[in-house]
């Protein structure tokens, strides 16, 4: 069983609650942007991106779970048909919050929430892959170079035995 939420809830019941996410989902597909608190933007902005995700899948079974949360066939169709070819690309982080100044009548913390509709750079992504390619060679090179050094120990003191045997060839040719 789920364990639940501690402290206060928006809208006092669970449901209420459910119903203020849903609103605010809907408000945020339609309008793309959404002015309201900061305690709201937070609560709704993990629901906005399951459902982003959701549509990105875009089979059956994910449609008729966003219809469940949505409910209203309108706003699923503008999630499934035009907001996730837009972050088709993108593999996470579809809204953004912007925190404003206060609310002029009771100086409740206000933010913007909004979609993250901006390409994805090629630039960005292939950096972001150099880097954890980079880190992983990193992590790949330490194992070996514990390896390396032992070997190069033992290749140094084969090399300064060699040498030392020249040495002592070379003593003997000048003492001949």
């Amino acid at each position: 069983m789920p364990k639940p939420k501690k402290g206060a809830r928006l809208g006092g019941s669970a449901a209420h609650q459910r119903h203020i996410i849903a609103n605010m989902c809907k408000a945020l597909i339609e309008h793309k942007s959404v002015t309201t608190t900061e305690a709201k933007a937070k609560l709704v902005q993990p629901h906005m991106e399951k459902l982003i995700t959701k549509a990105k899948k875009g089979d059956t079974a994910n449609r008729r779970q966003a219809l469940r949360v949505l409910r209203d066939r309108e706003s699923a169709y503008v999630l499934f048909e035009e907001l996730a070819p837009l972050f088709s690309e993108r593999e996470g982080g579809y809204t953004r919050i912007v925190k404003i100044g206060p609310r002029r009548g009771d100086n409740s913390p206000m933010a913007v929430l909004s979609l993250v509709t901006e390409k994805v750079s090629p630039k960005q992504a292939a950096v972001a892959e150099a880097e954890s390619a980079a880190k992983k060679a990193a992590t790949l090179t330490e194992e070996p170079v514990a390896e390396e050094s032992a070997e190069d120990v033992s290749a140094e003191s084969a090399s300064s035995a060699s040498a030392a045997s020249a040495e002592s060839a070379a003593s003997a040719d000048e003492a001949k």
